[in-house]
This record gives C-alpha cells, structure tokens and sequence, in this order.
C-alpha cells in the first residue's frame, strides 16, 4: 500500500469544536441514527485535542497526527490508523481490536490496559515526494511500526501482529500476548515479566536484556531468536506436565463433588480442595460449575475459562490467575490474597465493566474482569460512577433483597446459599421457560 504523506506543516488543523461535531456525526453513524456521517479524518493535524470514551470505530484516521492526545477509553474498532502519529498519546483501557496500526509510531505513548487483540503493527509502505521536486518524483520506502519507550502494561495482544516491529525499552508486564507475531521484532531492554506469550512466534526477534521473569513460555521457543547478552529468565511457566494432565479426571470429579455439595445444600459431596494444582489441563470444562466455597491456594490457573463459575466465598490466595476468564462469574467474598487482580481479562468483549471489590482484594481491580461489586449487583448503568454500598457479609443482614416474590430473605436464606432452597436470580435468569412457572410459585410459597 502506496499513499503520499503530506508535511505536517500542511495537515489541516482541527479546533476542538469541530472534532465534536465530526466524532458526534460518526456515532450517529455506528449506532444506526438519522443523521449519521462516517468520519473520515485522514491526514488532519489533531495535536493535543480530546477524544476520550469517544466512539471512532471503522473510522479512517490514516495519516494523522495524534501528539499528545488524551484518547483514554477510546473505542477504535477496525479503525485504519495506518501511518498515524501517535507519540505520548494516552491511549489507556482504549479498545482498539483489529486496527490497521501499520506504519504507526506510538513512541513514548501510555496504553496500559487497553485491548488490542489482532491489531496490525508491520511494517508500512510510505510514499516520499522529493524535497524540491515534490510529487513529480514520488518514491515508496517501508516504516517499520515504532513502538519504543511505550507503556502495554496489562494490556491484550492476543494475536496481534508485530513483525519487525521496534519496541526497546517498552514496557509489557503482565500483558496477554498469545498467539502474537514478533518475528524479527527488536525487544532490546523491554520489560516482559509476567506477560502470557503462550504459542507466540518470536524466531528472529532480538532479546537483548529483555525480562522475561515470571512470564508464561508455553509452547514459545525461545532459541530461535537473537542474544549476544542473553535475556533474563526466572519462574517462567512451561506447558502442564504429564503429572498434571493425569490429574485432570481427578479433579473435575472433585469439581463435580462441590457442585453436588451446593445443589444438595451440604447433604452429599463437599467443597473441592484444589490447593497447589495445575488446573490449566481443565481447559473449558469449569465454565458454569458451581464452586462455592472452593480451596485453589497457590494453585495455576492461567488462562482458565470459568465463565458463568458460582465461586461465593472461594479462596484463591496466592493463586496464578493470569488470563482468567471470569466473566457472569459470581466472586462474592472470594478471598483472592497474594493474587492481582489487574490480571484477569474477559473472553467476550461485551461483557460488563467491573464493579466494586470489598474483600481481600485491597484496592478494586484494574484491567478487564467481569466482577460483581460487593452485594452482588453491577452498579448501575444510568450513572457509571454510582456504587451501591458493600454489606457486612456475604449473608449479612444488609444482604437483604426484594425478589419476584416480593419476600426479603434473612440471614443464612440468601438466594444461592448452599442451604438455602430458594434459587438465585441468576439462576432463575437462566431457568427455561416451562420451569419459570414452578420457580415463581416457590417464591410466592416463601
């Protein structure tokens, strides 16, 4: 791809102003509304401007220059940003999957947990005029993406392409990078620890003092690049051993005792004791068990779906919950102590932001997990910074909630509580149309 790169001197300056209206018009746009324009800012001077939790999706920004914007929560979906100017641009929790990023320079630039599975960063093809003949004598040579000095803490880079890429001294602690492409790419002095490079291809990348301390190696093979230096490995974590793949039926019949437990109300089975194992072996087989009250201390379990869990007073203490799809997961008064929650992320993009953290967790998480806030309600969405106040306790009496019956529920009768009979309201959600019925009736019996 061929395209003539004008002078930054004469890129047409934007006002603030008339961004809103072209940004405003394009939403309009996205969301199906009369009156609706796909912005098409190409080769535009929007230096220093504000575009925050802005919606620019499918929007052509090829060319432009973005210095020091604040694009913080921006959504950038399939956004063609081939050969923009990105340098210093905060561009955190920003969504941009599957962009066209080729060509970009994104040098000393802050997007930390922001969400760019699939996006393009190889090398772009740059039309050059002559210095005094101008267009007459116009020459094509390839940009390779700069990426160095930039902040990817926590973000997603699954499968992502980065060949040839520059990126010294960027930093991509904790980043989720399966499946991405860094052939050829110069990682010289970048900071890799604890980021998720399960199946990645790097042959041919230099790792010249590069981190990669306490990072996931699975399936990754490291002597295929180039080091003169050699970089800094430590605590890295390699594919499950036999051990742990023999285990496997162990543990899900272990998984399926604790779901017994909560569906029998403690009559038969008990809470799984999963301390100190490798649960990656169980691939999608948790997803929607109900766990409450399971022990998982210390143990691995990186890259787990659990999606649709009930894991209501879990201990996860000390655990390895990197990648962990929790997403329609129930974490009420799951103790996650020595563990960050910064690390989880969501398989489905659409899932809900997080809400409020009350337990051990310290300060509420960052990044991209789908957790319940402290009674087990999202805050409202009419008001995104309205937080409902936590309760004493999983089952204290502040805990107390209308249901369609209308009944409030006391102390030890939470809806979803092992030894109480009456279902939740996700599982009464999720009950099929002909059981509806005997669920209201149980209610109105209450």
């Amino acid at each position: 791809m061929a395209s003539g790169l004008p002078a930054q001197s004469a890129r047409r300056r934007l006002s603030q102003g008339e961004l809103d209206l072209i940004v405003s018009a394009h939403e309009r746009f996205i969301e199906g509304r009369p009156g609706g324009k796909r912005a098409s800012l190409r080769f535009v001077d929007l230096t220093g401007l504000d575009l925050s939790d802005r919606n620019l999706s499918d929007a052509d920004l090829s060319g432009s220059v973005f210095d020091n914007c604040k694009m913080a929560r921006a959504k950038l979906e399939r956004a063609n940003l081939f050969g923009c100017d990105l340098k210093r641009t905060d561009l955190r929790e920003a969504v941009m999957r599957r962009a066209d990023l080729r060509g970009a320079c994104l040098r000393g630039a802050n997007v930390a947990l922001a969400d760019l599975s699939g996006a393009d960063f190889r090398e772009g093809q740059i039309g050059v005029s002559h210095p005094t003949k101008g267009l007459n004598l116009l020459r094509t040579e390839g940009r390779a993406g700069q990426l160095d000095q930039v902040n990817f803490a926590g973000a997603k880079l699954d499968g992502s392409q980065m060949e040839q890429i520059s990126a010294c001294a960027s930093d991509f602690t904790d980043c989720s990078m399966k499946g991405a492409i860094l052939s050829g790419a110069n990682l010289k002095d970048a900071n890799l620890s604890g980021a998720n490079l399960e199946g990645a291809e790097i042959g041919g990348a230099i790792l010249e003092n590069v981190n990669f301390v306490g990072a996931v190696l699975t399936g990754v093979d490291v002597r295929r690049a180039r080091s003169s230096t050699g970089a800094k490995m430590g605590g890295n974590l390699g594919a499950p051993s036999e051990t742990a793949i023999a285990r496997t039926h162990d543990l899900l019949e272990r998984a399926k005792a604790n779901q017994m437990w909560c569906d029998t109300g403690g009559k038969h089975g008990s809470p799984a004791k999963m301390d100190a194992e490798d649960l990656r072996p169980m691939g999608l087989r948790l997803r929607g068990f109900r766990l409450t009250a399971m022990s998982a201390k210390g143990a691995c379990l990186v890259g787990l779906d659990m999606t649709g869990c009930q894991l209501q007073g879990s201990n996860f203490e000390g655990a390895d919950l990197r990648s962990v799809c929790f997403k329609d997961a129930d974490l009420r008064g799951a103790r996650l102590g020595g563990s960050d929650p910064s690390r989880f992320h969501q398989c489905d993009p659409g899932a809900p932001t997080p809400g409020r953290w009350t337990r051990d967790a310290g300060e509420p998480p960052r990044g991209q997990a789908a957790l319940c806030d402290g009674i087990g309600r999202r805050p409202d969405r009419r008001d995104p910074g309205r937080r409902r106040p936590a309760g004493r306790g999983l089952h204290g009496r502040q805990h107390r909630r209308h249901q369609p019956g209308g009944r409030q529920h006391h102390a030890g009768q939470w809806p979803g509580h092992p030894a109480c009979k009456i279902p939740s309201p996700r599982e009464w959600r999720r009950d099929p149309s002909q059981e509806r019925l005997k669920v209201r009736r149980l209610f109105a019996a209450r």
